[in-house]
């Protein structure tokens, strides 16, 4: 009997298109969920025949009580290779196999830079503009070069927006809390000598930190409130490092320019969502990772993944 494996979140439905998925076609039956499932009932409901699920980045939580409600669940093969939301333990205790890919850091800076690009020149603002026949020229656009880039974390993806600043002329500082002076010197950056001081001098602040107990929340009102009132905020990192009420506060008061974010406290977005139509803000439905050549990768990976586990030698298990 072949196994079931279900794709989870292929809004685009294209896990099968970029993948070459003939190595497990008679092993396995795939599967293609293209709607978000919301809720431990429902993906138990959803979820109840399945052996084998591929599950992006950390959209879909996979807790003890889930996984001890799917008793023919074997295999889990997550996007990349860390995953906060995936008990582990409770998968170990119950016969399940976690398994990661590869991701490229190369998909998110480049997002950033869209962001930070678009903020600073308005062109979400002017195009629509434009297309709907209103003004001609209705913002006047912030400089790059010469002002300063500030980022929260300085490693593979940060180290990247980094070298693009400097590429555009900015003066580029970063701050973390394990952050050296030979890590700074070694990207070409200045080492800020505190959070608060980044957030004080910085026309535009990046935040490219992993979620952890030491950076959650690490963005409060106290800091934003350190912002100019003519900087700008991206993330493309995680919603819960900076405090969203906190964010959409600033934004509304008019405390800060405004703010590029790609990552919010609940995906997909609710339709009533503030963050759908706080003023000041360019929300992307976290693309960061979404590329072709990343999906190629992930789902790829997912593939050999799968066909490792069948031949009994599963590959990059997870944690």
């Amino acid at each position: 009997m072949r196994l079931r494996c279900a794709v989870l979140d292929d809004f685009q439905r294209v896990a099968t298109e970029v993948a070459d998925w003939s190595p497990v076609h008679d092993d396995v039956e795939v599967v293609v969920f293209d709607t978000h499932i919301d809720g431990e009932d429902a993906l138990a409901a959803a979820l109840a025949d399945i052996d084998v699920v591929v599950t992006l980045r950390e959209r879909v939580p996979f807790p003890g009580s889930l996984i001890a409600r799917l008793p023919r669940l074997k295999l889990i093969v997550a996007s990349g290779m860390r995953n906060s939301v995936i008990d582990y333990a409770a998968a170990e205790a119950h016969g399940v196999t976690v398994c990661g890919t590869a991701s490229s850091s190369t998909p998110p800076v480049e997002l950033t830079w869209a962001l930070l690009l678009g903020l600073a020149r308005g062109v979400v603002e002017e195009s629509a503009g434009l297309r709907a026949g209103g003004p001609w020229q209705a913002t006047v656009g912030a400089d790059l070069h010469g002002r300063r880039l500030g980022l929260l974390g300085l490693g593979k993806i940060g180290s990247r927006v980094a070298r693009v600043g400097l590429a555009f002329g900015m003066q580029v500082s970063a701050w973390s809390q394990n952050l050296t002076r030979d890590r700074a010197d070694e990207v070409g950056v200045d080492l800020a000598p505190s959070k608060e001081a980044l957030l004080a001098e910085s026309d535009f602040v990046s935040v490219h930190l992993a979620l952890g107990d030491r950076t959650r929340g690490l963005l409060g009102a106290a800091e934003l409130a350190l912002l100019k009132p003519t900087a700008y905020l991206v993330n493309t990192s995680r919603a819960a490092i900076v405090d969203q009420d906190a964010l959409l506060a600033a934004l509304r008061e008019g405390r800060i320019a405004g703010a590029g974010v790609d990552v919010f406290d609940i995906e997909p977005l609710p339709a009533g969502h503030p963050m759908r139509t706080a003023p000041r803000l360019l929300a992307t439905p976290h693309l960061g990772y979404v590329t072709r050549a990343n999906y190629a990768t992930y789902y790829g990976q997912a593939v050999e993944a799968v066909r490792a586990y069948l031949d009994g030698s599963p590959v990059r298990r997870l944690p």
